[in-house]
C-alpha cells in the first residue's frame, strides 16, 4: 500500500495598521515619533504647524518644514513622524511583509534632489537598529537598507560593518500620485525584499543582523548632511504626504 505523506501547509496571517481616525489619541494606535535624549528630554518629530485630516481611511498630513537639530543626524533628518503604539514581532521562520499606498507632493524642495523633503515608511528595529524604508519625492524614490545608531539603542557588537544605511533610487514609478510599496523580511534566511506596484525593485541577501520586531513609522523627512555650521535641512520647504492603512502579513 502506497503511504500517503501530508506536506506542511503555510500558514498565513493578515492585519490592518490604520485606524486613522485616532490619530490624536497618542498611544491608541499611534504615537509622535522622536527619541529620549540623554538628559532626560524628549525630542519630538512633530511640526508645529502641520494639518492633519483624515478622510476615506487615508492619513494625509502637509507641513511646513521648520525643525532641525544642529548635533544629531538622526534627530534632524525626521520633521514630522508617526510611530505605531505596538511594535510588530517578526516570526523565527518565514516572512513578513508591510504594505500600503503612498503619495508624495513637495513645494519649494531642491529640483531633481529627493533628500530635501520626502514621505516615508520606515519600519524601525529599536532592538538592533535596523531600519527598512521607502522615502518618496515629487519624482524619484528610494527604498533604504539599514543599521543606524539610533540614540537609546545598542547595537550588536560585529567583525564587520556596525553601521551602514544603503539607498537604491529609482524613477520608474507614477510621480505624484499613489503608488503600492511593499518591504518583505525573511528572518532565517536573511533576507529583505523591496517592492513598488507589484514589481520587485531590490533584494538584500546575507542580512548581517536578526531583526527581531518593527516600529512601524509613517514620517515627512529629510536626509541633509549636518554641517560644522549644524542643520541645513530647512529652507521654505513644505511637504504633503499621504499614506494608506498598512496591511501587515505573516507567512509561516
Amino acid at each position: 500500500m502506497a503511504k500517503t505523506t501530508n506536506a506542511p501547509t503555510e500558514h498565513e496571517q493578515t492585519t490592518i495598521l490604520g485606524d486613522f481616525h485616532t490619530i490624536l489619541s497618542e498611544g491608541e494606535v499611534w504615537n509622535i515619533g522622536g527619541f529620549k535624549l540623554q538628559d532626560g528630554s524628549f525630542w519630538q518629530y512633530r511640526e508645529p504647524n502641520a494639518v492633519v485630516i483624515v478622510r476615506n481611511g487615508i492619513l494625509y498630513v502637509r507641513a511646513p518644514l521648520s525643525r532641525k537639530h544642529d548635533q544629531v543626524q538622526i534627530l534632524d533628518n525626521a520633521k514630522h513622524m508617526y510611530y505605531s503604539a505596538k511594535p510588530v514581532e517578526v516570526p523565527e521562520n518565514g516572512e513578513i511583509s508591510f504594505e500600503l499606498n503612498i503619495r508624495a507632493r513637495s513645494q519649494n524642495t531642491a529640483p531633481n534632489d529627493l533628500y530635501d523633503g520626502y514621505v516615508s515608511l520606515n519600519l524601525l528595529d529599536f532592538s538592533t537598529g535596523g531600519a527598512l524604508d521607502f522615502f518618496v519625492g515629487n519624482d524619484t524614490y528610494a527604498s533604504v537598507y539599514a543599521v543606524l545608531p539610533f540614540p537609546g539603542v545598542t547595537v550588536p557588537e560585529t567583525d564587520k560593518t556596525r553601521y551602514f544605511c544603503i539607498f537604491k533610487e529609482d524613477q520608474k514609478f507614477a510621480a505624484r500620485e499613489f503608488n503600492n510599496y511593499k518591504i518583505t523580511y525573511n528572518r532565517a534566511a536573511d533576507e529583505i525584499i523591496f517592492y513598488v506596484n507589484g514589481e520587485e525593485v531590490r533584494r538584500e541577501r546575507g542580512v548581517p543582523v536578526k531583526f527581531n520586531r518593527f516600529t512601524v513609522a509613517l514620517g515627512i523627512m529629510t536626509e541633509k548632511d549636518l554641517t560644522p555650521q549644524g542643520s541645513v535641512s530647512v529652507h521654505g520647504q513644505t511637504v504633503i504626504g499621504e499614506w494608506s492603512p498598512v496591511t501587515i502579513t505573516v507567512k509561516e
